[in-house]
């Protein structure tokens, strides 16, 4: 099969010098990430978080950028069948395909790779701005959702029924755009926002391109973004968010929250107003225990007294975000701050720059309890960051393959504590889907 499509949003309307440039950039070594991405994007909905077994199943797909006097096109040869219906591509699918090259081949020719910390919040502010992302005159209303891809049943009831109530009274949803607690809880603001006649709803999908084929975007998502890398798409998530909620996961939910705490831990951050709730069925009752003890014993109760735990309420999650949106409303016009983006939260350069999970560096991580509480949790986050690369990731899967498990060097007390986190996450299928069998890719050295 072979298909060609028109652009949509801003690739609408570009100037030749942009055609030219996108043209170039499409046969450089950047199109290996463009195809894999397009490819994650045609197999919206697919119940896999191997990327590799997608980029396996489709080896003989290929996409080319055609350049056009007025645009561009992009073809698809032998694209994934399920993203037709009848012979037409579907509208979804067909406008994440072209934020995939707005933002991989596009955004990515304004920015050279930086470490100063103000330049990399503005390149995470030009692509949500680029995306038209940052709605200017609203009040504060978009709510992120983390949790696992790998959730129970009763688990993604419960995300769906926290959605619903939050679109009852008017809330947006943001996530990882992926499946499980990132798709429950946009599938059910859609009911809750149909009931209210809520016609600009939004569910925001926020990803990147090593993750985006393990976790392709739900059905549900209408706003795509694909950041760079992990750290400016979890940048992106606290600086949109109005407020925060948690549900159960594993090793990416434990990396979100780390990186959440080590920046609200920051002295300039103490009086911002983001409020976090961390939420699930009674079922999950012990999940939060677990969660909260380890943060407790390794980062202190004044970590534990950045959020609040609500166990088998979705109304009371609901309310008390909505009551919360004035607050916060208050909060950034007493700042000067914009309601669309948070400029005055402070985030440290080590949790700006990228970590590669390699073996080495997962090695020397500094996994000690004696060290500045922003510190540890900067590397906590890193720890588990690269657990997420070895489980799904391709390039982490491949590194596993050929080198053996990470293995995790530090001080013995908080190997332990990690270790039955870990474990937990294992014995309650918080690493893969369902069905799938789990091998650990890393060895705790206690």
């Amino acid at each position: 099969m072979q298909v060609q499509l028109n652009p949509t949003g801003v690739l609408n309307l570009l100037s030749k010098l942009e055609v030219d440039l996108l043209q170039a950039s499409s046969s450089t070594e950047r199109y290996k990430l463009f195809r894999n991405c397009v490819l994650a994007v045609l197999n919206v909905g697919s119940h896999t978080d191997s990327s590799s077994e997608i980029y396996d199943k489709y080896q003989d797909f290929d996409v080319k950028l055609i350049s056009r006097e007025r645009g561009i096109k992009i073809e698809l040869d032998n694209p994934p069948e399920t993203a037709f219906v009848d012979g037409g591509i579907i509208t979804g699918i067909h406008e994440h395909i072209f934020s995939v090259i707005r933002d991989l081949l596009f955004i990515y020719q304004r920015h050279e790779p930086t470490e100063d910390e103000l330049q990399i919040t503005h390149m995470v502010f030009d692509m949500l701005r680029n995306a038209s992302a940052l709605p200017v005159n609203t009040d504060p209303n978009m709510i992120v959702c983390w949790g696992g891809h790998s959730i129970s049943e009763i688990e993604y009831k419960y995300t769906k029924e926290v959605g619903y109530q939050l679109g009852l009274r008017g809330l947006n949803i943001c996530t990882g755009c992926g499946p499980g607690a990132m798709k429950g809880p946009m599938k059910g603001a859609t009911i809750g926002h149909a009931k209210q006649r809520i016609t600009n709803n939004r569910y925001l999908g926020l990803t990147e391109p090593s993750i985006i084929a393990a976790e392709p975007p739900n059905p549900i998502v209408n706003e795509l973004v694909i950041l760079p890398d992990i750290e400016k798409r979890l940048e992106a998530f606290v600086r949109t968010a109005h407020g925060i909620i948690i549900f159960p996961g594993g090793a990416g939910t434990a990396e979100e929250l780390l990186y959440l705490l080590g920046i609200l831990l920051h002295p300039d951050n103490q009086k911002q107003c983001l409020p976090v709730i961390l939420t699930g069925p009674e079922s999950s009752a012990d999940y939060f225990k677990e969660i909260c003890q380890f943060v407790e014993e390794t980062l202190g109760e004044e970590a534990l007294n950045k959020f609040e735990v609500i166990v088998g309420d979705p109304q009371k999650v609901a309310t008390t975000l909505k009551q919360a949106m004035p607050k916060v409303r208050e909060y950034r016009k007493s700042q000067g701050d914009a309601y669309y983006f948070n400029w005055t939260l402070k985030i440290e350069h080590q949790f700006q720059m990228p970590f590669d999970p390699t073996h080495e560096n997962m090695a020397n991580l500094n996994l000690s309890l004696n060290q500045n509480k922003e510190l540890l949790a900067a590397d906590l986050r890193r720890a588990f960051s690269g657990i997420v690369a070895g489980n799904v990731k391709d390039e982490g899967i491949r590194e596993i393959k050929k080198h053996g498990p990470y293995q995790l060097h530090g001080e013995t007390s908080l190997m332990e504590k990690m270790d039955t986190l870990l474990q937990a996450f294992v014995e309650q299928g918080r690493m893969k889907l369902p069905g799938s069998k789990y091998t650990p890719c890393y060895v705790v050295n206690k």
